[in-house]
């Protein structure tokens, strides 16, 4: 059974940074790629970083230059490092995978297989 747990959000400042955190189970970690993806109230989810298993990386347009994206595959777990958080930073945070060993990562942020597993999210306010 494969569960994707993500932790670290919370109500920051803008200008301020947050580390997002997704661990793994149940799936070969080091072996698939891993994306993170955000929905706003009101909006449709986006994309906005995926990471292969050979650590390439792509991010939506947005937020290029803030976040970077990493890896552990010792601990199962893949990062979102955000800085210079914006109020349209403002979001529900998911972690994604899919159990297909070619998946890999489109530009934009976006896994190439969304059809895969969830985790229920993290909010993110960022607000003054």
């Amino acid at each position: 059974q494969v569960q994707l747990v993500e932790s670290g959000g919370g109500l920051v400042q803008p200008g301020g940074s947050l580390r997002l955190s997704c661990a793994a189970s149940g799936i070969g970690f080091s072996i698939h790629a891993m994306g993170w993806y955000r929905q706003a109230p009101g909006k449709e989810r986006e994309g906005v970083s995926c990471i292969t298993p050979r650590v390439g990386s792509t991010f939506a347009d947005s937020v290029k230059g803030r976040f970077t994206i990493s890896r552990d595959n010792a601990k199962n777990t893949v990062y979102l490092q955000m800085n210079s958080l914006k109020p349209e930073d403002t979001a529900v945070y998911y972690c994604s995978t899919v159990d297909i060993q070619s998946s890999s990562c489109l530009e934009g942020g976006r896994l190439s297989n969304e059809y895969g597993y969830w985790g229920q999210g993290t909010q993110v306010t960022v607000s003054s």
